[in-house]
C-alpha cells in the first residue's frame, strides 16, 4: 500500500508541476546477488556466518544465495522552475527493506550566481568521497564502497548547505558548507544488527565542510564535521560518563590518482568520539577496453582497552561495461574480524555479482 501511495504522490506531483517547471526524470538500479562461501560468524552473539556488505542499510549475506541484500531501484525527479530555483526528490526501494520505497533526498536549490548554490531539505551527509552517489552503483568500480570505511549509522541529514564550484588558476575547486540534524528512530544498524532492540540515534548541531581540489590526474578531498550525539536504547536514554550527550568530530581525506588506464583510490578517516574510530581504504585498478580489474584493502579500528572493534577486508573484483548505461561486476571479499566483545560478524569469505545501470 505504501508503494502505491508513494507512486501516486510522485505522479500527481509531476502532473501538477510540468505546466510550471521543466521536469527531468532519471533513475538507477542495482540487481545484485551473493553468498558467504565460508565464515565463522559471531557465536557469542548468535550471528551465523555473515558478510555485512553495507553497514548503514544492514545489507547482510549469509550462506544461501540471495538477491535481496543489495538489490535496489531508485528514481530521481528534478523540477527546474527557472530563475535558478529547482526542487529535487529521490526515492529508493531496497531489497534490504523489502522494497518499501522511501524518500532519501528532498531539497530545494537556488543558484545565487555561477559559483554559489544554496540548498535546504533532506540530503546525504557528505562524510565520504562517495557519499553523494553511494546508491548509484554504476558511478564507481566496486560492487559497493568498502564497508570497513563506510560504516556510520547516520548517512542523511536535514538542514541547509551552500555549494561552491570554481576555478583557482589551473585547479578545479568545489566545496560544501552544511549544517543540520538527523533523528533516526529505530536506527537500522544499531537496532537491527548491533543492539537488537529499538535504538533512536540523534545527531544534532551538525556543522561541517568539504573542499575538493582537482588538477589533471590528481584529486584531493578534505572534510570535517562536528556534531552532538544523543541515544535512546529500548526507550531509555543512554548516558556516557553521566552525560546524556557527547560531542563528535570527524576528519577525512581522500586522494585519487587517475592516469587514464591505471588509477588509485584512497580514503583515510577518523571519528573522535570518546576515543578514536579510524578507517581507511586503498584500491588499485586498470581499465582495458571496457573491462576493469581491481584489487583493494580496507580497515576499521576502534580501540577499547584490550579488545575494541577491529576488522579489515581484502577484495578483488572485475567491472565490465558491456553497455553505455550498464555494467556487470563480480567481487570476492575476505573479511578478517579481530574483535570479540565488539565483533561485527566474524571472519568470512564471500562472492557477490550483479548489474548496475542508470536510465
Amino acid at each position: 500500500m505504501k508503494k502505491i501511495l508513494l507512486a501516486s504522490m510522485v505522479s500527481l506531483g509531476l502532473s501538477a508541476t510540468q505546466a510550471m517547471a521543466d521536469v527531468n526524470l532519471s533513475g538507477f538500479a542495482s540487481i545484485n546477488a551473493g553468498k558467504v562461501l565460508s565464515g565463522d560468524g559471531a557465536p557469542q552473539y548468535d550471528i551465523p556466518p555473515t558478510f555485512l556488505a553495507d553497514y548503514p542499510i544492514v545489507s547482510a549475506y549469509e550462506e544461501e544465495w540471495s538477491f535481496k541484500p543489495e538489490t535496489l531501484f531508485g528514481l530521481q525527479v528534478r523540477a527546474d522552475m527557472g530563475g535558478g530555483l529547482s526542487a529535487t526528490a529521490q526515492v529508493v526501494a531496497r531489497g534490504a527493506d523489502d522494497f518499501d520505497a522511501q524518500f532519501e533526498w528532498a531539497y530545494l536549490s537556488y543558484e545565487l550566481n555561477d559559483n554559489w548554490t544554496l540548498q535546504a531539505g533532506k540530503k546525504r551527509l557528505p562524510l565520504f568521497y562517495y557519499s553523494d552517489f553511494y546508491d548509484v552503483g554504476f558511478a564507481y568500480v566496486w560492487m559497493r564502497p568498502p564497508a570497513d570505511t563506510y560504516t556510520w549509522q547516520i548517512f542523511n541529514y536535514t538542514g541547509i548547505n551552500a555549494l561552491y564550484t570554481g576555478e583557482w588558476g589551473d585547479w578545479s575547486v568545489s566545496g560544501n558548507i552544511y549544517g543540520g540534524r538527523e533523528d533516526s528512530d529505530n536506527n537500522r544498524l544499531l537496532s537491527q544488527f548491533f543492539f537488537r532492540e529499538p535504538v533512536r540515534e540523534i545527531w544534532k548541531n551538525i556543522i561541517g565542510g568539504v573542499l575538493t581540489l582537482n588538477k589533471d590526474w590528481f584529486e584531493a578531498r578534505f572534510t570535517h564535521m562536528r556534531y552532538t550525539n544523543e541515544r535512546f536504547q529500548a526507550g531509555e536514554q543512554v548516558t556516557w560518563d553521566g552525560s546524556t550527550e557527547r560531542d563528535g568530530r570527524f576528519y577525512g581525506i581522500a586522494v585519487n590518482l587517475d592516469f587514464g588506464q591505471f588509477f588509485a583510490l584512497s580514503e583515510l578517516n577518523r571519528l573522535d568520539l570518546d576515543g578514536n574510530f579510524d578507517s581507511a581504504m586503498l584500491t588499485l585498478g586498470y581499465r582495458l577496453d571496457g573491462v576493469t580489474p581491481y584489487v583493494g584493502y580496507s580497515t576499521y579500528e576502534q580501540k577499547d582497552g584490550e579488545d575494541g572493534e577491529e576488522h579489515n577486508t581484502t577484495f578483488v573484483g572485475l567491472r565490465w561495461d558491456f553497455h553505455t548505461s550498464a555494467a556487470f561486476k563480480v567481487q570476492y571479499d575476505k573479511v578478517d574480524d579481530k574483535s570479540f566483545n565488539l565483533a561485527v560478524a566474524g571472519d568470512s569469505r564471500s562472492l557477490t555479482f550483479g548489474v548496475d545501470l542508470v536510465f
